[in-house]
């Protein structure tokens, strides 16, 4: 529904869309994170004012000296937030009662069991309730199953005020919307304001008013007709990639088996312009969305009485593929006369993706504990993390360290897991004994400077 469509809505609306459209309204940001700080970009640039908020007191101390601590979006963003009248990051929740509307960029985890953990979701709805009044908009980003927006986080809100005296009804007095994220860390010129935006609300006014919001300050917009519909499309997203990562892996599997290059097919298959996407097979999930949020279908799938067997044997392949990793060091190194128990394995790249410092959910997590519980002795060098931080499943203490011919010529094993731009792959090639590549980076490499490749030693098995 367009706004000259939509019926007459109520006067808390009517203020709050005229300051949308004035750019008066003020918006507070919880959570500053891999979601949040970009969308915190996007709204300041549009001319609002900001209040960014997150319980972790250290990011709001380096937010306040221009500081960054999100390296894929650099030192100039963090230092023109600071310089500028129009932000201001708080810890203190009772400053977002003077938000006009309130974003959610809040962790959505699973549980051990693989379900929905909406601690997050839930604490920061009381928070918001806490000073909820008349006249706000609230938005949830954050990725979770239909139904969440509606019937879990509009009650969390009410009960907020009802505590404080105030029977605030969702459509009348206040609105909530949901507009999934669609962050994708490190890709070059996919900025927040670029990316097309799915939005919802609960109610038609709500809908309106969260569609006119991001029209403001995101270049394309894509209304559904209600919150549940934007939840379930961001799982959509997710699970399609899911599936079709599960789907190269497990092949790969078994054209290795048949003496059958998976990358050389992929490269081949690709060539077809119409009905093929390329996915690519790898040591196992990570990152913010694929490794957690089909799992959020598929639990919401069994309260209806509907088992989702897809998503359900795609993460079982997904969740092998680390093992699959180590096996195959295992077994190089049985071939030169060695066992892993004992063996030192240098790990290649931590992070979950390329060229960011971003481990959250990193299959390298799971690979490093096994190669511990096999014992193995394990050290790892990533440019982009220096320490490996602690997990909310993991807990390893190692230090990055060079990569440097001594570092190489010490390990028995070298076990590629993230391929960084910034690695150096004809080193790895020259001094390394074994290498056991999950990505394909060193025949990425030997394509394109084979004059380099035809001088390695080393021995390259394709995991």
């Amino acid at each position: 529904m367009s706004l000259n469509e939509h019926q007459p809505m109520s006067g808390a609306g009517k203020t709050l869309l005229s300051k949308i459209q004035d750019r008066s309204a003020r918006v507070g940001i919880v959570g500053l994170g891999y979601v949040g700080l970009p969308l915190v970009q996007a709204v300041h640039d549009a001319g609002y004012g900001v209040i960014g908020f997150d319980v972790d007191d250290t990011k709001i101390q380096k937010l306040k000296r221009g500081e960054s601590y999100l390296k894929h979006l650099g030192d100039v963003l963090t230092q023109t937030l600071a310089a500028s009248d129009r932000f201001v990051a708080t810890s203190n929740e009772q400053i977002l009662a003077h938000a006009d509307i309130v974003i959610l960029c809040v962790p959505t985890p699973i549980t051990k069991q693989r379900e929905p953990d909406l601690r997050y979701v839930l604490g920061s709805g009381q928070s918001i309730g806490r000073v909820l009044r008349e006249g706000q908009l609230v938005i949830l980003e954050s990725t979770t199953y239909p139904g969440t927006t509606r019937d879990l986080l509009v009650p969390v809100l009410q009960q907020g005020a009802m505590e404080r005296g105030l029977d605030l009804q969702p459509g009348d007095h206040f609105f909530v919307g949901y507009s999934p994220e669609r962050e994708d860390p490190g890709r070059s010129g996919m900025v927040t304001s670029k990316i097309p935006k799915i939005v919802g609300g609960v109610d038609p006014d709500s809908s309106l008013l969260t569609t006119e919001f991001y029209r403001s300050c995101i270049e394309r917009v894509h209304p559904v007709s209600s919150a549940e519909v934007g939840e379930a499309s961001k799982l959509l997203e997710n699970v399609y990639r899911a599936v079709n990562i599960a789907l190269v892996n497990e092949l790969k599997v078994v054209f290795e088996r048949m003496g059958i290059d998976i990358w050389e097919v992929i490269e081949a298959a690709k060539t077809k312009p119409f009905g093929f996407q390329a996915f690519y097979p790898g040591p196992g999930l990570g990152g913010h969305c694929i490794p957690i949020d089909p799992y959020y279908l598929s639990w919401k799938a069994r309260q209806v009485g509907h088992e989702t067997r897809f998503i359900e044997l795609a993460g079982e392949i997904n969740r092998v593929m680390p093992r699959l990793v180590v096996n195959h060091a295992l077994e190089g190194l049985r071939e030169e006369g060695k066992e892993l128990r004992g063996a030192m394995v240098m790990v290649i790249g931590v992070a979950y993706k390329p060229d960011v410092d971003d481990i959250r959910e990193s299959p390298a997590a799971e690979i490093i504990k096994q190669l511990l519980m096999r014992g193995a002795r394990v050290k790892y060098h990533d440019p982009h993390i220096p320490s490996f931080p602690s997990m909310r499943h993991y807990d390893i203490k190692l230090d990055s360290v060079p990569l440097n011919e001594q570092e190489l010529a010490s390990a028995d094993c070298v076990m590629i897991v993230t391929d960084h731009k910034r690695i150096d792959w004809d080193l790895i090639g020259r001094k390394a004994s074994l290498v056991v590549d999950s990505r394909n980076a060193m025949e990425s490499y030997r394509k394109e400077h084979k004059e380099n490749a035809d001088a390695w030693s080393a021995r390259v098995i394709k995991a």
